[in-house]
C-alpha cells in the first residue's frame, strides 16, 4: 500500500494513510477536541482564514482543520483511488446523503 495524498485546499495536502477520522466541526465533542488540540500545540489550521468545515484527526494526535467538507475530502480520496486502482476504488465505502441520519 502506497502513500495516499489528498489535496484539502489552498495548496495543502494530507497523507490519508495517517487519518483516523474526518468529522464535522459542529458537535460539542469535536469543538472540545479542537480546543484541547490548540492548548497542546497539536492543532494544524489549513483553512487559510476560511470557515472550518472538516476536522481531521490523525494517528499522531494532531488535529487538522480544513475548509472543505468531509464529503469533499472523501470524494477526492475515492477519485484518487479510482485513478490509481479501479478495483480498490470499487470496494471503498461511498458516502452520500442517505448515509446520514435525519434530524429529530
Amino acid at each position: 500500500m502506497g502513500i495516499e495524498l489528498v489535496h484539502v485546499g489552498f495548496n495543502n495536502i494530507i497523507v490519508m494513510n495517517r487519518v483516523v477520522a474526518i468529522a464535522s466541526p459542529n458537535s460539542a465533542p469535536t469543538k472540545r477536541t479542537i480546543h484541547e488540540g490548540r492548548e497542546k500545540g497539536l492543532l494544524i489550521d489549513m483553512t487559510n482564514g476560511r470557515r472550518t468545515k472538516a476536522v481531521i484527526i490523525v494517528d499522531s494526535g494532531h488535529i487538522i482543520l480544513a475548509a472543505l467538507t468531509p464529503e469533499t475530502i472523501s470524494g477526492r480520496l475515492q477519485a484518487s483511488r479510482a485513478g490509481s486502482d479501479p478495483e480498490r476504488a470499487a470496494s471503498a465505502p461511498r458516502l452520500d446523503a442517505s448515509d446520514e441520519e435525519s434530524g429529530p
